[in-house]
């Protein structure tokens, strides 16, 4: 590793090799190091030793907007600090977040200008042509050097001034290093060939040169670095390196693979709990996901320290990892597309474009590519059908979407078996090209009511005064919030939004965490999905602008990163948690967890346990299951650290032996029509055929006799409807006589109006006559043939 501050001009070749420029496709940067490395060169006429700087910042927004300078500007959405590498511009053109930096072309001479604010080695530059329709690049260019920003000294060889061969497209980045440093506080780039329009992004090369009082002042400060691995690692690294952290940890790892890519290379992950291989009734299982994208190589060696750290100080004793560890199921998975990464490891980190390796190898991009189940479950809901008819939670994936017929990629099937094969509760995916926290819904869709006023407005030729469009919510917002609030507030620089987004304004409101939906909607997220299809509660974390940072920056991403990592795990414990068991003591599985006024519901696992995620407060919670009575009961969440323990024991209900009975029938509604008193004591014992001491007939009347039967039930029906109302009449109406001494109440006494029980019951349209059989006989009619299927939510 070699020092920063240290000088790689030492040369053993001579003088004249100066008067040659290293073209970038002869430079292959080598990841050994961690601030400045050395690539070695065997010319034909000797050894040259050619000195790399990482870069000073642009992409990543190190480099402020105040650092840079330029002679002239397009437009204002073409400003200079629209000069960093790989710049998203956005697709509106009234706003200012144009895709680079332009000049004026009236102008004559074009530069543009750095402030390094210190004196440092500069090493080399990097160039980008506009991320516009337009194909705009700069093709050639001086550079400049200053102290002082006013007298400028243009590179040379001592014979003539170099010019540096740049873009020969908009969008691959093309290095040009410099034969020996330079020290020099600014730095200018001067066009002076270029396609199109003059516009261009950036990226400087260079090593901070040290200040000798702020170097003794240093050495008496004593930092804190984790003994972890701060390189890049390519894909058989990245297996050597899991291995080796499971073999280091043996007792609390286990390394296992969710499937395979679509060139065939295994989808690693690392489970870490203190009995790996299994999942223990009533702790929650929690993971982490990175490199959907393969040239977001942040997350992955994100997640890579991540293993190292919580393997070595579980063995050191640290007390708040082993809590951690011994109380969660953690599972980690580094890279979802390795085939994308070997790409974007190829190229390296400064020299992959923006998309280079985005997609898997087949084309798809894998964060996306789940099944909608939102527009399923919306559609539902203004039909008003959720959620007796359709469930507000585990909707069904519709068949035939996850058929071969190459619309789902390989990467994503595994993915979703995996998300069904363990019943996590809260995960976050790792992604870059933003720094911030973004919580579902990801799919973006009006209201019923907005949708309806839209169309309205449609048929309008003047939509003056138009109201604000409101946006379909998950119902679990205010908790969603709270979760992306936990890891940015704990991100040492997610909430230090003043110099506005990585490409456009700030989209957070200087909070660090957006509604998806509200910034960049995108459907069939894995976000979306995770929600309506398991208990998971999936957010999307955005790392940094850069992507693929110069592993020089892996140390202090890390740090950036650690406490909220850990912080974001721990959210995994907060809420109510439980068993649902029946009388016996055995634990139902697939019983359902609902919280009153939200609706949105959670499952038991097959063995009886369920987390549900809550913000503090009382809630009414009830569990329901198939074949059992449910059961409501009061679950406070306070505001201490721990999930507040919630256990159910529901009773069997009789609903088993009523639905063999109405299956006897067709599963058509079985009316019992008796008079007299229901509550009488009789007892009846049922026979295919008859009920003993009772007439009972479950054939539909024929001919005549049956449009007399009906007519003779509707009017039956509007006497007892009648007689009824006079009863409730009588019992509202109590005569109270006051007098001076006493007072004497008279109570008109009212008719005890016998309890129907629910299958006595009639819908809403059918007949519900007075029954006129002689007591103790019961008439069993099906002379109405509805499609009646009873389910156990229903009551």
């Amino acid at each position: 590793m070699l020092n920063p501050a240290k000088s790689c001009s030492n040369s053993t070749a001579g003088s004249f090799q100066r008067k040659f420029q290293i073209s970038s496709l002869l430079v292959k940067q080598m990841h050994g190091c961690t601030n400045c490395f050395e690539v070695i060169h065997f010319f034909f006429f000797g050894l040259h030793c050619l000195s790399v700087c990482p870069p000073l910042g642009m992409e990543s927004h190190r480099i402020e907007n105040d650092q840079l300078l330029t002679s002239s500007v397009y437009q204002h959405r073409y400003s200079s600090h629209r000069a960093r590498l790989n710049i998203q511009a956005s697709g509106d053109e009234d706003d200012m977040n144009g895709g680079a930096w332009c000049a004026n072309p009236e102008e004559k001479m074009h530069w543009i200008e750095l402030d390094a604010r210190t004196l440092t080695e500069f090493t080399g530059v990097i160039t980008q042509g506009r991320d516009d329709p337009l194909d705009d690049y700069v093709s050639s260019y001086y550079v400049a050097f200053s102290n002082d920003s006013r007298e400028w000294t243009v590179l040379d060889d001592g014979y003539a001034e170099w010019l540096f061969f740049g873009n020969s497209d908009k969008n691959t980045p093309v290095l040009s290093q410099f034969m020996e440093p330079v020290v020099a506080r600014y730095i200018r780039i001067l066009p002076q060939s270029w396609n199109g329009t003059m516009c261009m992004r950036m990226e400087v090369l260079g090593c901070p040169v040290p200040d000798p009082l702020s170097q003794y002042q240093s050495q008496n400060e004593v930092t804190h670095r984790d003994d972890l691995d701060y390189t890049h690692h390519n894909y058989l690294d990245m297996e050597k390196l899991m291995k080796s952290i499971s073999d280091e940890c043996p007792n609390i790892t286990r390394f296992y693979s969710l499937g395979k890519s679509f060139k065939g290379l295994e989808i690693y992950a690392m489970e870490i709990t203190d009995n790996p291989g299994m999942h223990e009734t009533g702790e929650p299982e929690f993971r982490y996901t990175a490199g959907y994208h393969g040239n977001e190589a942040l997350g992955r060696e994100i997640l890579l320290m991540l293993m190292q750290y919580l393997c070595r100080e579980y063995k050191d004793d640290n007390p708040r990892v082993r809590h951690l560890v011994d109380e969660t199921r953690i599972h980690l998975v580094p890279s979802v597309n390795p085939d994308g990464h070997m790409k974007a490891f190829e190229k390296g980190s400064e020299l992959g474009s923006w998309t280079l390796g985005h997609w898997t190898e087949d084309g798809h991009d894998i964060f996306q590519n789940f099944p909608d189940l939102n527009n399923i479950l919306w559609d539902a809901e203004d039909k008003g059908m959720v959620p007796k008819l359709i469930p507000n939670h585990h909707l069904p994936i519709p068949e035939g979407i996850l058929s071969s017929n190459g619309s789902v990629a390989v990467e994503t099937l595994a993915l979703i078996s995996w998300m069904e094969s363990h019943p996590f509760v809260l995960g976050a995916n790792l992604q870059g090209g933003e720094r911030l926290v973004a919580y579902p819904f990801d799919m973006r869709r009006l209201t019923k009511e907005s949708e309806e006023m839209e169309k309205k407005l449609n048929s309008r030729a003047n939509r003056q005064g138009e109201p604000e469009e409101e946006i379909r919510v998950i119902e679990d917002q205010s908790l969603f919030r709270w979760l992306a609030i936990s890891y940015a507030s704990t991100h040492r620089t997610m909430t230090q939004t003043f110099q506005g987004g990585c490409h456009a304004d700030d989209p957070t409101g200087g909070l660090g965490i957006v509604n998806r939906a509200k910034w960049k909607p995108i459907p069939g997220s894995m976000n979306d999905f995770s929600y309506l299809h398991t208990n998971c509660f999936e957010l999307s974390i955005f790392l940094g602008c850069d992507k693929f940072p110069h592993q020089s920056e892996l140390l202090r991403e890390w740090e950036h990163n650690r406490e909220a990592l850990l912080t974001f795990i721990t959210q995994v414990h907060r809420g109510i948690k439980g068993v649902v068991r029946d009388k016996e003591g055995n634990p139902i599985s697939n019983a359902t967890v609902s919280v009153e006024g939200i609706n949105h519901d959670v499952r038991t696992g097959e063995s009886g346990d369920y987390w549900r995620l809550l913000n503090p407060g009382e809630y009414r919670v009830t569990a329901r299951a198939e074949g059992y009575s449910p059961f409501t009961r009061l679950c406070v969440v306070g505001f201490d650290p721990g999930a507040t323990l919630c256990n159910f024991d529901l009773n069997k209900s009789n609903w088993d032996r009523i639905k063999q009975i109405m299956a006897l029938h067709g599963n058509r509604p079985i009316r019992l029509l008796s008079s007299g008193n229901r509550g009488s004591g009789q007892r009846y014992t049922h026979s295919t055929n008859q009920i003993p001491n009772s007439k009972f007939s479950n054939k539909i009347p024929n001919g005549n006799g049956g449009d007399m039967n009906r007519a003779r039930l509707h009017r039956l029906r509007l006497m007892r409807i009648r007689r009824l109302r006079q009863q409730r009449l009588l019992a509202s109406k109590t005569t109270m006589l006051p007098t001076t001494t006493t007072m004497t109440t008279t109570t008109v006494p009212t008719t005890t109006e016998s309890t129907t029980p629910w299958y006595d019951s009639w819908r809403l349209g059918e007949t519900f006559e007075e029954n006129t059989t002689p007591t103790g006989e019961i008439e069993l009619t099906d002379s109405l043939d509805y499609n009646y299927n009873y389910k156990i939510d229903d009551y």
